[in-house]
């Protein structure tokens, strides 16, 4: 039987005196892709640097692969194994080139210099950014920034990924490059994203962060009036509540930005 690769127990946090969630409670097995979604200032993007350990908890515990992270060694030793995509890709990159930062990870792993590099242009020609490595990183347009920074994480190869708005500042066709190739991976994932395509292309679990609680959802589609469907994201308790609908109105979780 395999075991949880990512919990959270009673988790609680806040800034000063705001309360920001309390109790929350979450598992992560391996093979699942969860959406995280809520309103803006709900908490998401906190809720993963909580999981990382750059934000610490006001009460509860994180545990990765069944060990409980208590001190920033431990984090660090998660760290290696779960990989977070920032928000904002300014947040992540910080060497001259692109080819220094894609190998920064994993020569921190204790990678040569030469397989560091190496795995870099690998993991940059697997998003058709091989010919980037020697571009300087500041210079880069928003939407390069993102897939290099997606570059630096998976070049650590993790086991577990973090992904905090994924396609920000992508055009079309970018776009369409990262979730292919974050579709073919066979990676445990936690998403946030307020584009509702992205989610129902890779997630298979949701969560909704709402009130300072954390619910389980039910993901559905169905058509509308036009030619395509919409993704609706309930949580699930709603849904048992209300047995008297075949469709939960729609005051859903269409805005899941943070």
């Amino acid at each position: 039987m395999s075991h949880p690769l990512i919990q959270l127990r009673d988790l609680a946090f806040g800034y000063g005196e705001r309360p920001v969630f309390q109790g929350v409670n979450l598992t992560l097995n391996p093979g699942e892709r969860l959406a995280l979604v809520g309103g803006n200032g709900a908490g998401k993007s906190t809720l993963l640097q909580l999981v990382v350990g750059l934000r610490r908890p006001r009460r509860g515990e994180v545990l990765a692969f069944g060990e409980p992270c208590r001190d920033e060694a431990d984090f660090h030793r998660m760290r290696s194994q779960v990989g977070l995509l920032f928000q904002d890709s300014d947040d992540q990159l910080f060497c001259p080139t692109v080819l220094e930062d894609v190998a920064f990870g994993p020569l921190n792993q204790g990678m040569s210099q030469q397989a560091a590099s190496d795995l870099a242009r690998e993991t940059l020609a697997s998003l058709g950014l091989e010919a980037f490595a020697e571009r300087i990183t500041h210079r880069l347009s928003g939407g390069e920034k993102r897939l290099v920074a997606l570059a630096s994480v998976l070049a650590m190869r993790p086991r577990v990924l973090l992904l905090d708005e994924p396609t920000n500042g992508l055009d079309e066709q970018a776009q369409t490059r990262l979730l292919e190739r974050l579709q073919g991976l066979e990676l445990a994932m936690i998403l946030v994203s307020h584009d509702k395509s992205v989610i129902e292309k890779l997630a298979n679990r949701a969560v909704i962060l709402q009130d300072g609680e954390l619910l389980e959802a039910v993901m559905h589609s169905h058509p509308h009036q036009h030619t395509h469907s919409h993704l609706h994201i309930h949580p699930k308790r709603d849904l048992e509540s209300d047995h008297s609908h075949p469709n939960p109105a729609h005051n859903d979780h269409h805005n899941t930005g943070d």
